[in-house]
Formats: C-alpha cells, structure tokens, sequence
C-alpha cells in the first residue's frame, strides 16, 4: 500500500472504483504542482494552500456520496466572490472523459498530449502577452468535440485535431505570438460554453456534483430547445474543490464582449436560473458568483459589492437579491431588466408593491432618534430618496418601491405652482389668438 501512495499514478487502476481514491502523495508531491504564482492549472485564491482533498481508503471506499454531495456538511459555508485568480485565457483541450482522467493528467505519464500541452504552456507562459489557464474537458471521436479539439476563450475559436508531434508549433504560433496554426483552420465558436468541474479522480466532491450537474445542464437545455446555443461539457480540476459543484460560462454578453463567469455551489435546481437569468438575460446570478476571468481577485469582491449596492443589498443577503433586476450602470457583463408590469421583483410568486409611500413604521423607525415625530418632519422623511432607503441594510425585505412617478413625488405646493404656471400660459394664448383675431 505504501508504494501505491507514492507513486502518482496508482489511482488509475483504482478508477472503476466508485470512491474515486485519492492519496495524499498526489496533493503534496513538488513535481506534479505547478508554480504557486502562476494561475496555469489553479483558479482560487491560495488553491493550492487552501484546497482540502478529500482523503478515501480505496480499500474501504467508506462514505456515501450523499456526504460528499450538495447536502455535505461544508456546503455553501464559505464566500465565494473573490476566487478566481486573474487569467485572461482560457483554453481547453477535449482529451478522453473523467472516468479514465487520473487526479493529475497534466502529469500522466500515458496521456501524452495533455502532459506535453501543458508542459508547453507552462515553458512558454513568460513569452505569452495573455496570462492563460489550461483545463481539459471532455472529448469523443466522432462528436463536435474529438479528441484533440482545443477550444480558446475569449477568443472564440476552435482547433481541430490537435496532436502531441503539434504541441510545440501550436503553443508558439497561437498562444505566444497570437497567431494562427498554420496546419489548422480556427473555426468561430458560437453561442455559450458550459463547463463543469467532474474531476473525481482529483476530488470526490467534484465527482459527486459534476455529473449530476451535467445531466441536469443536458435536460434544461433541450426541455428550453437551446440545442446549438448552449454548450455544456465536463472538465477537470479548476480549483476550488470546496466550492464543487463548480461551473463556467464562457461565451458573448449582450453587449457584444466575450466573458468568462465561474461559478461556486451550484446545484441541479439552480441550473433553470443559470440558463435564464446569466444566458437568457445577461444578468449574474451574484449568490452564486465566484469570479470572472479578466478580474483580479480584488477586482471581483468589488464588483460584487457594487452590484449588491445597486441593487438594495448587501454582501449578507446576496441571497434574497438573486434573481432582481441588475442595474444598467453595472459590468460589461451584466445588463437591466426592464419590468413593465410593475416596479419591483420578488423572488416568489407575490406581487409587486404599486404604492411608493414608505408605511408609518418605517419612517418612525428611521426617526428613532427623535422622541416624537412632528408633522413637519414626517413629511421631510417622506422626501428622502427611496434608493437610500433601499441601501440600507435589511431593505430587501421592505420590497419598497424604487420607481415612485413623477406626480406622487411633488408636493402640494409644488403641484399649485405648477398649475398656475400653466394657467398663465393658456390664458396668454387665448388673448393673443383674441387679438389676432380683432
């Protein structure tokens, strides 16, 4: 047993085992990490300090998968905006599927052309003007995606049939000089790309979350007739093992930039909301937000909390402002939604608040340091702006109204000026129209 556990590669002949075993000499052997500093093959922040792998006896294979699934006791404990280290390329290659994928197949000694590819990549990452991540995804012959497909995000392009004699001249035409390889033709990816971490081999949680996450992918996308606009496939280990079920959407935003939106604790029955709200409309889906690629780490914990704000949240109740509206000043990835039917969005079936006047207790509430409230100074509460009073913590479960119309908003007094102002106007065109008619 022990010389099973220094050798890296045992667990291939482990993997018709249901535990997917991992040893302790796979996470901590110096040659098979990469450089710390480099984002090559990690994705969250300090992943390699951070990223616990689950330990299993291959031999006892104990633990169901419900303990390692979306009801596991570390489920959604963590934060998870801020966890992408900054990359600005993504590339996979379409090598094999993760039943045959070892824990660490940059690395594996049969695998030849994910081990030379990312050898190359790793060789040549200080000649590349773009910081890029490598990831292998599923790949079948004689399928859109065969094995030695590379894809290139954001660049939107496919290789086709990339072999292990073209790792080299492919790495230096394509991700060093931004080229094209010459022996093949870039095909124009379109539509969404959806990958999903189901790398059991690497972690069991991957195992458990990615496949029933991938099914669930497939069902929605043909129960909603997205066939050819959305893409979902498996891949390896992107970092972040506690945040399984880990997902990316790579693809355009509807402001015609291509981004790259990773996602952490998805479950089966967020993958409607992932198709509607991040696909169907633009909008991020920021409970479940990890990162995106282009962004430092600081970048996206900002971002985070600027959407939050603009939405009348805070980083406490993400969770209740999900599915709102996304304000129009927000990223290049996110755009607004524009609700005809009412002025606020609820999650639920119930319906949308009509009248923008705050109720009484609110305003004591917001007046508790004055003993008594004089009228005088409820009706300068009534003047605040409602979009203040939304920021403020807690306020989305007032659900108050932040589009009052301009008639509710005036003051009497605003309004009888008003009046008479108009008034005045009409009475000097009747005179003049008199006159003129004299």
């Amino acid at each position: 047993m022990a010389s099973n556990r220094d050798d890296s590669l045992s667990y291939t002949n482990n993997l018709s085992l249901p535990c997917s075993p991992i040893t302790a000499s796979d996470l901590l052997e110096p040659y098979y990490l990469p450089d710390p500093s480099s984002s090559l093959f990690g994705s969250a922040s300090n992943s390699y300090q951070n990223d616990s792998v689950l330990l299993i006896d291959p031999t006892t294979c104990s633990g169901s998968d419900a303990e390692f699934g979306f009801s596991r006791p570390d489920f959604r404990q963590s934060p998870l905006a801020g966890t992408v280290q900054l990359y600005h390329r993504h590339v996979f290659l379409c090598y094999k599927n993760p039943s045959v994928w070892p824990a660490r197949i940059e690395a594996a000694e049969f695998d030849r052309l994910p081990r030379l590819l990312s050898a190359a990549v790793m060789a040549r990452k200080g000649d590349m003007k773009n910081e890029t991540r490598l990831t292998i995804c599923e790949g079948h012959d004689g399928t859109e995606t065969s094995n030695g497909d590379v894809l290139i995000f954001p660049d939107m392009i496919r290789y086709r049939r990339l072999t292990h004699f073209d790792v080299d001249t492919f790495v230096e035409e394509v991700l060093v000089k931004d080229g094209e390889w010459l022996p093949g033709t870039p095909e124009k990816l379109k539509g969404s790309y959806v990958f999903v971490c189901s790398h059991g081999s690497r972690d069991r949680r991957c195992g458990v979350c990615g496949p029933a996450l991938v099914s669930r992918f497939e069902e929605e996308i043909e129960l909603h007739g997205l066939q050819g606009k959305v893409s979902v496939s498996p891949c390896s280990h992107i970092g972040g093992h506690k945040y399984a079920g880990n997902v990316i959407i790579l693809g355009s935003s509807f402001k015609g930039a291509v981004t790259g939106h990773w996602y952490g604790y998805v479950t089966p029955d967020d993958i409607q909301i992932l198709l509607e709200q991040h696909i169907g409309k633009g909008e991020i889906v920021d409970r479940l937000w990890r990162g995106q690629m282009g962004l430092s780490e600081e970048e996206q914990i900002k971002s985070h909390e600027l959407r939050l704000q603009q939405n009348g949240g805070t980083t406490e109740n993400s969770k209740e402002i999900t599915q709102r509206p996304v304000d129009k000043s927000n990223t290049s990835s996110s755009r607004s939604e524009v609700v005809s039917t009412g002025c606020c969005q609820q999650n639920g079936s119930s319906s949308c608040c009509q009248n923008p006047v705050l109720p009484e207790k609110d305003v004591v509430d917001a007046n508790e340091r004055t003993a008594k409230v004089t009228p005088e100074k409820k009706k300068s509460n009534n003047k605040k702006p409602l979009s203040r009073i939304n920021s403020s913590k807690g306020s989305s479960a007032r659900k108050v109204c932040a589009m009052p119309t301009w008639f509710e908003s005036w003051e009497r007094d605003d309004t009888y000026a008003a009046l008479a102002v108009v008034c005045a106007v009409v009475s000097v065109a009747v005179a003049y129209k008199c006159y003129r008619q004299l």
